[in-house]
């Protein structure tokens, strides 16, 4: 829509967000109407029209089964279109046009805007399957012609109620036809099903639709004001009522079609299922997050025993290798408790890398620095914790073979997001200024239990490539290349 009007019309911005406000609101209209809806917008020199947008009914068979939307049509071409625009009134006269065999009644609405009318809503009902309407279809076509005349005069939609039509109610989940007192003059099936739910025993026609709902509430004993008002259709609003076997949710559409309140529409569908659904993943979220929490515990109380052991070592190497153990429980750790903070199993990986840096630099001989460039991005649960595990493995690897104490040297870690949409990929690289690798070194042969793990790990579990080559000028570089799951923005 916003290329069609910022090339074929005059219309402002202003304008513009009027227009995408109606169309969010729209299929309400096409589906108490029963018909397709075309919008039309005079071009800027006045000579065409340019059709932006198009909704077709959920309630009935089509009139149009090309998309209409983009076409332009010659003024003087379709005279109700005209008729409507200049005249700022619906435009109900002619006889039906005849598509494909099937008989199309068309009617023009006038999208009016503080006084100024922006377009016309071409409705074109299919004639094809009439018959004699039911109670229920002629409430929904006295409501659909009390919306048109409040669009005609420019106070509907309303403005600063911008709703989302997928999670709103819609009239074929449940309509009340309210008169200007509130009280239910019409309520479909679905409707009264629903208020069944959260415990009505009688008919909903002739009673105060305010006062019954906040009877039904759970809260018992003094009548609940506002949900008497809101339930009554005072004023566009949406909200949910809770009842000790259901819950619905309301959307109250006050109806002013010459300026006067005459009463309200409210559509209602039964979310009772819905809501158990939210609260039983809301549940499941807490206790993986707990589970994540207690695991990190768990661990973190694995790595102070052998850091406690480590002390009461006697041998050197043993007392390394208990370190290095803690520093390998410890990177799974820090993966753990990201993700307790998390509500998906998806975490932000450039912080788990900097914790590690952090851990790791502590084992760092003489003066040599780490730093991050670049980002990891967003990373799934079962490549973080292994590719934490690799990380602390390469830089420990780096620390303490790169460097001998009292050098000064840097490592820096550096990550790239890349590949293509649909094979996209994370590029790591560790680089280190030291004294390189000996003559003769295989990094997919060597044996060392380090370099075991982090072959393993790329290798085998994330699926991705590990290789180790001497740096551009000096050191050593480690290239990691993982298979990734693109970032959500």
């Amino acid at each position: 829509m916003n290329d069609l009007v910022r090339q074929h019309t005059a219309l402002s911005d202003s304008d513009l967000e009027w227009l995408h406000l109606l169309v969010s609101e729209w299929q309400l209209l096409s589906d108490l109407s029963f018909a397709d809806l075309v919008l039309w917008v005079p071009t800027l020199d006045g000579t065409r029209y340019v059709s932006v947008a198009q909704m077709r009914p959920n309630t009935g068979p089509t009139s149009y089964q090309d998309d209409m939307v983009g076409h332009l049509v010659p003024r003087g071409r379709r005279p109700m279109l005209d008729s409507a625009l200049d005249e700022g009134r619906i435009v109900r006269e002619g006889d039906p046009e005849w598509r494909e065999e099937v008989p199309v009644r068309v009617e023009s609405i006038p999208v009016r805007r503080e006084g100024r009318v922006l377009g016309v809503i071409a409705r074109n009902t299919n004639l094809l399957t009439v018959r004699t309407p039911s109670r229920l279809e002629l409430t929904y076509l006295q409501s659909a012609s009390d919306l048109a005349q409040m669009i005609a005069a420019g106070s509907f939609p309303f403005p600063g109620q911008q709703v989302d039509m997928d999670a709103s109610p819609r009239a074929g989940d449940g309509l009340i036809r309210l008169d200007a007192d509130g009280v239910v003059q019409y309520a479909s099936p679905n409707a009264l099903s629903a208020y069944h739910r959260l415990g009505l025993a009688a008919d909903l026609v002739g009673h105060h639709l305010g006062r019954t709902t906040a009877e039904l509430a759970p809260a018992r004993g003094p009548v609940d004001e506002a949900l008497v008002k809101l339930a009554s259709g005072w004023a566009p609003r949406e909200f949910e009522v809770e009842g000790e076997d259901g819950v619905i949710q309301l959307r109250a559409i006050p109806l002013k079609p010459k300026g006067t309140h005459i009463g309200s529409l409210v559509l209602l569908r039964d979310v009772t299922e819905l809501r158990r659904r939210e609260r039983e993943l809301i549940t499941k979220d807490a206790t993986i997050r707990e589970i994540h929490h207690r695991v990190k515990n768990n661990l973190q109380t694995v790595a102070a025993l052998l850091r406690l052991q480590s002390r009461r070592m006697d041998s050197e190497q043993g007392r390394e290798a208990l370190n290095e153990a803690v520093r390998r429980v410890g990177s799974i750790a820090i993966v753990h408790e990201t993700l307790s903070q998390n509500l998906d199993e998806r975490v932000e990986f450039d912080e788990i890398a900097d914790r590690v840096l952090a851990m790791v630099a502590e084992i760092a001989p003489g003066a040599v620095t780490t730093r991050r460039t670049g980002r990891f991005g967003i990373l799934d649960a079962e490549v973080a914790t292994p590719l934490s595990m690799v990380l602390t493995e390469v830089l420990q690897n780096a620390l303490e073979h790169a460097f001998v104490p009292g050098d000064q040297g840097a490592v820096e870690v550096g990550a790239v997001r890349g590949g293509s949409r649909t094979e996209p990929r994370l590029l790591v690289t560790v680089q280190d200024n030291g004294r390189g690798l000996p003559d003769g070194f295989d990094p997919h042969r060597a044996g060392n239990l380090g370099l075991q793990i982090v072959r393993t790990l790329v290798e085998g579990e994330l699926g991705g490539k590990f290789d180790m080559v001497p740096g551009a000028e000096r050191g050593t570089q480690v290239i990691l290349d993982i298979p990734v799951r693109a970032e959500k923005h």
